[in-house]
Formats: C-alpha cells, structure tokens, sequence
C-alpha cells in the first residue's frame, strides 16, 4: 500500500484522474460548435478565456464548467471510493492531465479552472475563499492572471487557517507552484507593467490565465 491506498485504488486515482483530466473542452467545443480551432486562435491556449476570442461567449462557458468539472468530478469519485487521501491525489492527476493532455502532445491550459474545480470539491471554503479572491483582485485591478496568482498564492493559507487537512494543503501548494510556473510570462508582462487589463485586447502572443 502507498498513501494508505491499495495499488489498485492508486492506479485508478493516477490514470483515472490523468485522462478525466486531460479531456480538452476549450478544443472539443469549438469544433463541435464550428467555430475553429482555439489553438489557432488568439494566444493559442486552451482554456475558456482564449476561447471567448472566438466571439462566443457559450463557448467560453461550456470550456469554463468543463474544466472546472472535471476536477469536481475527479475529486469527488476517487474521495468516495476511497477517502480524502485518493481524492486530493485523482485531483493532482487531473491537473497534470489539463496541463499536459496526452490526446494534445501534452500542451494544455494554465490549470486555473480546474483549480478552482479541485479546491472546491477538495474542501469547498477553501475553493470559495480562492474564487472570491479572484474576484476582488480582477474586481479592483482589472488583470485576470494577477487575480488567479493571488488566489493561488492565498489557497494555502486558506487551508491552514480552515484546518482542512494535509491532503488538501498538498493538493493546494502543488497545484498552485504549477500554475505560477505555467504563469511565468504573465508574471514577467506584470513586472514590467505590461500586462493587459480585462476588457483590453491582447496581442495574440500574451498568455491566459485559465
């Protein structure tokens, strides 16, 4: 046993929560709907926000609950089946499958959505408190990535402050140290003041946040 799992409940969490996570939405949407390929649009990036540059604002939202829940779904099943453990790691799986999905020669999104997905179900204040900082981070300042590295940064804490357990304190620092490397040149546009606002157009190289 690893983790206090069997290695049959261990395979399922890895390779179950890897595939469900690396289900493209942001990809699978657009071409169902006609509208084109996300990855030749804008930056590229998979996820919803990119995929509101196709001027459909469905699109982005279907993408958006999409990744967003997978990670719901990934955590909740495997917590189910097995405990608080399996589900923080079927999560942490999920997340690298967002970031890295096979199906796109492991090129994925920033994992924002699913993220906020995982926090929520993984223990559902902490994911609360991490969206409501997203909020009033892109509410005061106008910059989606400055926003989602906040809420990341603050997940953590979050979850010591709550007592949410060291699965989820885990699962909350792992994730987040991802997304801010996955971040790394919105954090240099930010540095330099260069990053563009919400509601600004974006050259088509600059990076999204989810």
């Amino acid at each position: 046993m690893i983790f206090g799992l069997s290695y049959l409940a261990l395979i399922a969490c890895i390779v179950g929560g890897y595939l469900l996570g690396s289900i493209p939405f942001g990809v699978i949407v657009t071409q169902l709907a006609g509208a084109g390929d996300v990855r030749q649009i804008g930056s590229g990036n998979i996820g919803a926000t990119n995929v509101l540059r196709t001027g459909r604002r469905d699109l982005a939202a279907l993408t958006l609950l999409g990744d967003g829940g997978k990670g719901i779904v990934a955590v909740l099943v495997a917590r189910a089946l097995w405990g608080e453990t399996a589900g923080a790691l079927a999560g942490a799986f999920a997340f690298l499958g967002h970031l890295f999905p096979v199906w796109l020669g492991f090129k994925g999104g920033k994992g924002v959505a699913t993220f906020f997905g995982i926090m929520i179900a993984a223990a559902w204040p902490v994911g609360l408190l991490a969206g409501a900082t997203w909020i009033a981070v892109a509410f005061l300042l106008r910059i989606s990535s400055l926003a989602a590295l906040a809420a990341v940064a603050l997940a953590p804490i979050y979850a010591l402050l709550l007592h949410a357990g060291q699965p989820v304190l885990a699962l909350a620092l792992f994730t987040g140290v991802l997304i801010y490397i996955r971040h790394r040149e919105n954090i240099r546009r930010l540095l330099k003041g260069e990053e563009p606002r919400i509601g600004a157009k974006k050259p088509p190289e600059a990076a999204d946040a989810p």
